[in-house]
């Protein structure tokens, strides 16, 4: 299922153009056309959904799985790459800006440009203890989460 109104889904069926590395029937990796650093990835889904909470498991799996593949080829393409990072955006606030899950896929090096302007702040024990609890109330108890 497609989103007619929805670049990505355009980018999946053939309909709007972009450079493909790699594909297969779960998801389509392409370049990014604005990247951070030279060989910028998306592994998209073929499968519209907007964020983490509407993609099926298996699917993020799949994508996970093709991410590592990918961070395989940047290390080994002859592209600058000291690190990768895998950055997926979910909802407006963590800024996503196209709502279609996509995995972003990207080489890393001194003095790239890339940033996290985050205010890191170590929490009290008691603190990260009382949101811990918040979460597995959240998940229905304190248990392995299925396979």
């Amino acid at each position: 299922m497609t989103s007619a109104d929805c670049v990505l889904c355009g980018v999946v069926t053939g309909a709007l153009p972009a450079s493909v590395v790699w594909h297969d029937d779960v998801v389509v990796v392409c370049m990014d056309h604005e990247p951070v650093t030279r060989g910028h990835m998306l592994v998209v889904p073929r499968v519209h959904t907007a964020g983490l909470g509407d993609t099926p498991s298996t699917t993020l799996a799949r994508m996970a799985v093709v991410a590592q593949r990918m961070a395989g080829a940047l290390r080994s393409s002859g592209l600058r790459c000291e690190g990768t990072t895998l950055y997926l955006a979910d909802g407006a606030a963590a800024f996503q800006e196209v709502f279609h899950v996509h995995l972003h896929v990207f080489a890393r090096y001194r003095d790239d440009g890339f940033t996290l302007n985050a205010r890191w702040v170590v929490q009290p024990r008691d603190e990260l203890d009382a949101t811990a609890g918040l979460l597995r109330t959240a998940l229905g108890g304190y248990r392995s989460l299925p396979e």
